[in-house]
This record gives C-alpha cells, structure tokens and sequence, in this order.
C-alpha cells in the first residue's frame, strides 16, 4: 500500500490546479508548471483537497500512485513557495561571481567554468563562496545545483571543492611517513 499515494493534498489558497486528461497544470503565484502523468491515475479535487486514486493493486500502479501523488505536490510546493538549494565553495582560490547572465567559477582549473543560466531558474552569489539556485521546479532546480557540483565535487583529503549547503565530507587521512 502506498502511503504517499493516499495521503490527501491540501490545496493552498492562491493556488490553482487543472486536470484535463493526462495533462495537470498547476498555477500560483510564483509561475505556472505543467506534466504529464500516467494515464491511469485518477486525480480528483473536491473542497480544495487533491487525492489520486489508482485502478488496481498491482505493482506498477502502486508505484506510479505515490508517485503521481509527490510530484503533483512538488508543483503545488513550488508555485506556491519555491525551491531553493545553497551552495558552498571551499578551497584556497576558489570563488564565484556573477558576470552579466552568467556565473563564473575559478575552482582550481586552469580556465574559469562559465555556467549559463537556464529558463526558469535564478543563480544569485551573495559572496564569493556561496551560490544559490531558486527556482519552481524543484527536479530542474535539483538537476543545476548538482551540475554546479560537479564543476569540482569535494575531495576527502582537505575537503576542497564545492558542496551542498549542510553535507558532511567524510575526510580521508593522507598517507603517514614511516
């Protein structure tokens, strides 16, 4: 039984949410998301509460019910508040900055890493070891702060490199002189 599937969604005032066939649209007051779900999933909204209701109780439909159910959440969350993930740069020299649409990062290369900033999404570098990722959509958000990462994952022998605001680096000891 999937207890995220048949968990009711309590619709937020401001927010609107059309269900035509396979298509849910979602509007609120920070923009407006759209996705496509599995057609057998049924998505009933009575007094402001969403709930989605599967045909039968077979191993796909449990699984695509909690998930139709959790992303169809995830877009009520996000037009509503928004998502965001921080980011932290550690290391000598290392740095970013925001040059016009870009961000600009010098984290050890020879060059600087520009990034360009997507559709829908907005990068501010409040300092220069700290970058941040807004946005509605909380997997494209999730998909540009990992690709930031991966500009310079952190190392475990000095912990240099860029990391999610709050992660722990498990640190290696280095080799011991005999």
């Amino acid at each position: 039984m999937s207890r995220v599937g048949l968990k009711q969604l309590q619709i937020p005032e401001g927010v609107e949410i059309k269900v035509d066939g396979d298509l849910v649209t979602v509007k609120g007051p920070k923009g407006e998301l759209t996705r496509t779900i599995h057609p057998d999933m049924k998505v009933n909204i009575e007094e402001n509460i969403l709930t989605v209701e599967r045909p039968t109780d077979s191993k796909a439909h449990r699984e695509l019910h909690g998930t139709t159910r959790s992303n169809i959440g995830n877009m009520v969350e996000g037009v509503h508040q928004g998502y965001q993930k921080t980011l932290e740069i550690v290391g000598v020299g290392y740095r970013a900055m925001k040059q016009g649409d870009k961000i600009v990062v010098n984290a050890g290369y020879s060059h600087p890493v520009e990034i360009e900033n997507r559709e829908g999404i907005e990068i501010e570098v409040p300092s220069q070891t700290q970058i941040i990722v807004k946005g509605i959509d909380k997997e494209l958000v999730g998909a540009v702060a990992a690709n930031i990462r991966s500009i310079r994952t952190p190392e475990p022998y000095k912990g240099k490199g860029i990391r999610y605001q709050g992660e722990f680096v498990r640190r290696k000891e280095g080799k011991s002189a005999k």
